[in-house]
């Protein structure tokens, strides 16, 4: 609605994880660097946690991203309440191997005898699981543990990336054979205020934008309502976007900014 009037090419701040319109804040270079270091250097497991809205999963996506495929088979796990059968079942597929037995032992051998076939074949495997403070069973966090038994000479066919709420490290301290192959820990923070200005810059410009079009007061405004969480500066920018267009304003003061807060307090 609001795209032509602010001769934008696209819309800037949806929340969907886009890679496009990524903005590489100081923690996720870090997150990013030691999610790499632990797939490159063949490491059991890497943990990364943030709180809601933080840019983990569009960081994951990006890491899938910059995997070349050639070189990468890549497990994307998103269903966090299966049971563990399930989740093997799953992981199986996001594999390209589909197998009829519901026997557990059956899963487990068909996803070791897939990855050393990979490996054969100069492809890792990565398995990704995303969310995963949610899995309900404790019991396939045993399952995920089994997979580092998945190994030749001291060297992983796999590498599992945990990515969650806060909450994931508690869910994986209490399952000590999992917590001893983690090799690196990340946790996303909100973004700073210089941060928060330059991720409204940088997915304004990536949708088109040709001239600044929030002034200092509002993107000041904008930091302390969201606290420089990306999901939140995502939704009061698109209202206040919106709010401007029918105002017909030619750019977004902090008026907007308070305009916006108060809309979606009052959804």
């Amino acid at each position: 609605m609001y795209r032509e009037y602010w001769n934008l090419t696209e819309l800037p701040f949806e929340n969907v994880p886009d890679p496009r319109f990524f903005y590489s804040a100081a923690t996720h270079q870090r997150a990013l660097l030691q999610m790499f270091y632990a797939i490159n250097n063949r490491r059991g497991a890497a943990v990364l946690t943030g709180a809601i809205g933080c840019g983990k999963t569009v960081l994951s996506r990006i890491l899938i991203q910059d995997l070349p495929p050639d070189r990468y088979e890549i497990a994307l796990m998103a269903k966090s309440g299966l049971s563990p059968t399930d989740f093997l079942r799953d992981m199986l597929i996001q594999l390209g191997v589909e197998i009829q037995s519901k026997e557990k032992a059956d899963l487990r051998r068909a996803l070791e005898v897939q990855v050393v076939k990979s490996a054969n074949a100069g492809k890792y495997t990565v398995v990704i699981v995303d969310e995963a403070q949610a899995i309900e069973d404790d019991n396939t966090f045993e399952e995920l543990q089994s997979l580092f038994s998945f190994q030749r000479n001291g060297r992983f066919f796999l590498t599992l990336l945990l990515i969650g709420q806060p909450g994931l490290k508690d869910r994986i301290a209490r399952h000590e054979p999992l917590a001893q192959q983690v090799a690196r820990q990340s946790h996303l923070a909100p973004l700073k205020r210089e941060e928060t200005h330059a991720y409204v810059q940088t997915r304004l410009q990536k949708a088109g934008l040709k001239r600044p079009l929030f002034g200092k007061d509002a993107l000041d405004a904008l930091y302390r309502a969201s606290s420089g969480v990306p999901r939140e500066i995502n939704n009061i920018c698109d209202i206040a976007l919106l709010l401007g267009f029918g105002d017909k304003a030619k750019a977004i003061e902090a008026d907007q900014i308070s305009k916006a807060v108060y809309a979606i307090k009052n959804l």
